[in-house]
């Protein structure tokens, strides 16, 4: 059993860090907008290069978004009118759109690793490429948030669970004699075992957290639906159910 972690109730959800951002004292303020472009420059910056083709372009538009977002163009934004990351998405296209207006040139066709749908989309329903890119930021958050609870309980979740992913042929017994040098102390196979699947609970349990955060006081349906459009309710299942027996 995972044991229980204080910090993980004291997430703000991203919705009230929109609010503050533009509201809110301006201490406040400034450190909600710091917030928000940490949470999502990344997965906006994939984005970007997905949509543009073009790593130059792509920077320029991440740090011209980046600008917008902290003189206001998130001001209005309201949960009732939907998720935070459909708004992230709307503004990252509209801002792809006013470069290639500027500048005269085509916007680049998703081929290949993004082909087009093969008829017409529904504009409120999320591409795959931006579905990718919101993934990976997902990922990297759960994986920053495992590091740091290693770094606060000394349990060596994020080096077992990391060693894993890196060398996914070692056994557990090799897993323990490199796990033995990297912290120091003699480790037996079967300890490896155990952190292991505790490590994977409590990194899809940081996930879950991630996904939570991103959305306005979730119902258990709504977090559901979130991971199937995400296609990560597989993975995420038995931490779902976990949460929603605790």
């Amino acid at each position: 059993m995972v044991e229980p972690d204080c910090s993980l109730n004291e997430i703000e959800t991203l919705w009230s860090d929109v609010s503050q951002a533009h509201s809110g004292e301006p201490e406040a303020a400034r450190a909600a907008q710091a917030r928000l472009m940490l949470r999502y420059i990344g997965a906006i910056r994939r984005y970007l290069l997905a949509l543009t083709r073009d790593p130059e372009v792509a920077d320029e538009l991440t740090q011209e978004f980046a600008l917008r977002a902290l003189l206001g163009s998130f001001k209005g934004a309201d949960p009732s009118r939907g998720r935070f990351r459909d708004l992230v998405r709307t503004a990252v296209r509209n801002l792809v759109h006013d470069y290639h207006r500027r500048t005269k040139t085509r916007p680049v066709t998703l081929l290949a690793e993004f082909p087009e749908p093969a008829g017409p989309r529904d504009d409120d329903e999320p591409d795959e490429p931006f579905l990718r890119s919101w993934r990976s930021g997902l990922y990297d958050r759960a994986w920053a948030a495992l590091a740091a609870h290693q770094e606060r309980t000394g349990q060596p979740f994020h080096e077992v669970l990391r060693l894993r992913i890196d060398h996914p042929e070692l056994t557990s017994a090799q897993m323990a004699d490199q796990l033995s040098k990297q912290l120091s102390r003699p480790v037996k196979d079967g300890y490896v075992r155990q952190v292991l699947h505790r490590a994977r609970e409590k990194y899809v349990d940081l996930l879950l957290d991630e996904l939570a955060a991103s959305l306005h006081e979730p119902t258990a349906e709504q977090l559901e639906q979130e991971l199937i459009v995400l296609g990560l309710l597989d993975y995420c299942r038995e931490g779902l159910r976990r949460r929603l027996r605790g």
